[in-house]
């Protein structure tokens, strides 16, 4: 043993494989082992295998140079191997790193054919792109581990598996193969994508067969719940969740239940699930039950089990039933919600319901006697009562005397007014009054009221109070285009006619004159006290103006006045002592030919003035035209007086030439007058 570690190893010179990037670009020197080393290392008789014999060179990282390899196998099928430290160390077949001294040569050598034969039978064989089945090894609050019998385990994050919370180790489940090995050399598995493969067939599948499918609760969404089954989102409208009405769809998220496939959109891969659908055939048959024991005036326990504005709906025990709101009590409700609350237990009398819709009507207010027959017997017409206004309407306020009592008062009951108001000028709800009674209908459980007749009727003694030629303060209630309605007092209504709200304006419309709620005086000018009406008048309280225009604006009198209007018929002119006077284009014109305009100034002459019409006609031209004629008058005078000479020798010398001619012809006139006779005479 001596002599043979004397003995020189031989250098052998080994250039790196074609290709390969990670060997250095000079040969490394491997040493190869002597008969003698491979005796010592690994017993005598080992068989010796070198990095020569398979083409490796050893790939040690942060060693400059490998100064020995040595390879030898075992009878145990075990490859030995000594790098740089000359320490031999064991390593099985399967675990053997052949990547870090792989090479062409050893890959196309009948010991690495053997070696890897060997290593894929105890692998299963999977393709990407594949769902098997695998087995569920470890769980971690994160992720599950599953061997599908391949080299390396996958992992699956523990979220595709939330519809299935009993998930445990040992379970069997479907994954799709998307990568054998990743970056990381990590097999890649995912739970979802094999669930969704085929999850569209599946969920078709339970639609035909009518399947309970189980789903997972994601989210909420608009009108219900979206959940996930077979990997697929359908959706879960809130009225499918349960039988009964759900008022927090929050506390169903994360869960896991058990569902029906109800309806499909083949075009746009919608579904839609119930879990409503699992109860219902079974409560379905409890209200058949429940319903051919029904008896009208039955009374039964039930819980409220919604409330609506238009009445509550009782849970009977598995079938429903409705209490309209006019049913909860003898008096007025404004909303279920001031008698009933949510869950509250209650006994209620079956009125009536339907064997074919399944309907069935209750009442509550039915249990209790009606309050008009505890209404006192001596109440009659006249008497006064106090109660509180519970309804207000344009027509008139409901006020209630007595719980589930109540009487209507109109509106024309509660003034004496005949002006057209709303109630709730009067009365508003809560308000606590006193009225008469003024009809009473015991058999038809009818009241009406009044509040007026707690005051006098003011018509009473109008003639006494409001004598004709009296004068009153009144407030402008309304207008008409024919007058103004005033009232005097409460009750008390009147009319001034437009034509009595001015001696000198001539009003269009009494709006122009005055306003709505303003105060004016009046004089009474009549009574008719049978219809309860007044004529009133405004202008009234002044003597009549006319009398005085009369004097003042007389024929051709001559007013300075201001142009208010010009309209096509002619112009409207203000005169002194606020009257107004009328012209006629024609009479508009100005001595410069032009037509007057609005706010001019002029002279106007009167030419027609109407006392009983309160008509004044007036006429600018007329002025300049008279003042014209009358700077022309003293040369008229003159051609005048000279004008009776002139005539008198024109007649003279007329009067001549005429008699002459005259005489001649009664000559011959008188002539022919007495042949005539002649002959006459002689026959």
């Amino acid at each position: 043993m001596t002599e043979n570690k004397k003995k020189t190893t031989k250098k052998e010179v080994v250039t790196p494989a074609q290709g390969d990037d990670n060997h250095p670009k000079k040969a490394r020197t491997v040493k190869k082992a002597t008969d003698s080393e491979n005796e010592e290392l690994h017993g005598e008789g080992a068989e010796k295998i070198t990095a020569a014999d398979y083409g490796i060179e050893p790939r040690v990282k942060n060693v400059k140079k490998a100064e020995k390899a040595v390879f030898t196998e075992d009878e145990d099928g075990e490859i030995r191997f000594n790098v740089r430290t000359g320490a031999p160390k064991s390593v099985p077949a399967e675990e053997f790193d052949w990547d870090r001294y792989e090479s062409e040569e050893l890959r196309n050598s009948p010991k690495y054919k053997e070696y890897e034969s060997m290593y894929d039978e105890t692998l299963s064989t999977v393709a990407v792109d594949e769902v098997v089945m695998g087995t569920v090894i470890q769980m971690t609050s994160r992720e599950v581990v599953i061997n599908i019998g391949y080299k390396s385990e996958g992992v699956v994050s523990l979220n595709e598996f939330r519809y299935n919370p009993n998930l445990k180790v040992g379970d069997r489940v479907e994954v799709y193969v998307e990568s054998q090995e990743d970056k990381k050399g990590q097999l890649l598995l995912s739970h979802k994508k094999a669930r969704a493969i085929n999850s569209w067939d599946r969920v078709n599948a339970s639609l035909e067969k009518d399947e309970i499918i189980t789903g997972y609760i994601k989210c909420r969404t608009k009108g219900g719940m979206i959940v996930d089954v077979f990997g697929i989102e359908a959706f879960l409208p809130g009225s499918q969740i349960d039988v009964k009405p759900i008022r927090d769809y929050d506390v169903f998220v994360g869960k896991t239940m058990e569902f029906k496939v109800v309806k499909i959109n083949q075009e746009f891969k919608n579904v839609v699930v119930s879990h409503k659908a699992l109860i219902e055939a079974e409560l379905e048959q409890q209200k058949k039950e429940i319903i051919a024991k029904l008896e009208k005036g039955q009374v039964l326990e039930g819980t409220v089990k919604n409330i609506t504005s238009y009445g509550v709906f009782i849970d009977l025990g598995g079938v429903d039933g409705l209490i309209h709101i006019t049913d909860l009590s003898w008096g007025r409700v404004n909303h279920p919600e001031e008698i009933v609350k949510l869950d509250q237990k209650l006994n209620v009398v079956i009125l009536d319901f339907d064997d074919d819709k399944k309907r069935i009507a209750l009442g509550l207010k039915q249990l209790t006697a009606h309050p008009w027959d505890s209404i006192d017997p001596n109440l009659a017409v006249g008497d006064k009562v106090k109660g509180k206004v519970v309804v207000m309407a344009d027509y008139g306020a409901f006020v209630e005397i007595a719980p589930g009592v109540e009487g209507l008062i109109h509106v024309s009951e509660m003034s004496w007014s005949q002006h057209l108001r709303s109630a709730q000028e009067f009365l508003k709800v809560s308000d606590e009054i006193e009225a008469v009674i003024l009809t009473l209908d015991r058999t038809e459980r009818k009241m009406s009221l009044g509040i007026k007749q707690l005051k006098a009727d003011p018509w009473q003694n109008i003639d006494d109070k409001y004598t004709v030629g009296s004068r009153h303060m009144a407030k402008v209630r309304n207008f008409t285009n024919f007058g103004v309605f005033v009232e005097i007092e409460e009750g008390v209504d009147g009319l001034i006619h437009i034509s009595d709200l001015s001696w000198t304006k001539k009003i269009k419309h009494p709006a122009e004159f005055t306003s709505i709620d303003a105060e004016i005086e009046v004089v009474v000018l009549e009574i008719d006290k049978e219809n309860r009406r007044l004529s009133l008048g405004h202008k009234q309280l002044e003597e009549n103006p006319w009398d005085v225009f009369e004097t003042l604006f007389t024929l051709d009198s001559v007013h300075e006045g201001t142009v208010m209007e010009v309209f096509d018929k002619g112009a409207v002119i203000a005169l002194p002592y606020g009257v107004e006077g009328f012209v006629t284009p024609k009479h508009l014109v100005k001595e410069d030919g032009l037509m007057a305009k609005v706010d001019e100034k002029l002279q106007f002459k009167v030419i027609e003035f109407n006392k009983s019409a309160k008509k004044i006609i007036l006429s600018h031209s007329r002025v300049f035209e008279d003042e014209k004629k009358a700077a022309e008058a003293p040369a008229k005078k003159a051609e005048q007086a000279a004008a009776p000479k002139k005539s008198a020798r024109k007649a003279k010398t007329s009067s001549e030439k005429t008699t002459l001619g005259d005489i001649t012809q009664l000559a011959a006139l008188k002539e022919e007058m007495e042949e005539k006779e002649n002959k006459a005479s002689k026959k």
